[in-house]
């Protein structure tokens, strides 16, 4: 399957216990995962959120819009977590979660792309790189930018942090 974006939202006091309490997190997750695999699981209130393989595109192309919050690998490591594919999770606060779905919101999803071709990501080694073969692939970014923006909406509506990682 590959490298695949992840993001988990938690509640403050879900966030104050993952911070006690790594492994409840980690479990937490793990029977979220087994829900949303029974069809248990969805809609705009959705725990879980993925960005598949389009995580490093959507670091690149945000990185060059100065985008004020690291939405892609989160700010700061959950202390005492093990590695949960490609290092441990990081969280991103409700506060900045907030930030960072009013600043996706004002950037409109064709703008992400803009001046930007396949070749660029390719170039630059994104992940992954056999995709970035057509100017067509850039919509899959744009597609998971939109579902990331949605996501962290309904995130920031009900003040929730997020968890963060790479599997």
């Amino acid at each position: 399957m590959g490298m695949i974006g992840r993001y988990v939202r938690l509640s403050a006091g879900e966030l104050a216990r993952a911070e006690r309490d790594p492994e409840w997190v980690l479990e937490f997750v793990g029977e979220l995962d087994e829900e949303a695999g029974a069809g248990r699981s969805a809609g705009g209130w959705a725990r879980l959120h993925g960005t598949g393989r389009a995580w490093q595109a959507l670091d690149f192309l945000l990185r060059r819009r100065e985008f004020p919050v690291d939405v892609v690998h989160g700010e700061e490591e959950l202390a005492g977590a093990e590695d949960w594919g490609y290092g441990p999770p990081c969280r991103i606060l409700p506060d900045r979660v907030r930030l960072a779905a009013d600043a996706l919101a004002a950037l409109d999803p064709g703008r992400l792309t803009e001046g930007v071709a396949a070749a660029d990501l390719a170039a630059a080694g994104v992940y992954p790189q056999g995709l970035w073969t057509s100017e067509d692939s850039l919509y899959l970014v744009t597609a998971e930018y939109r579902a990331l923006s949605d996501f962290l909406r309904a995130v920031a509506t009900r003040r929730h942090g997020v968890l963060v990682w790479i599997e």
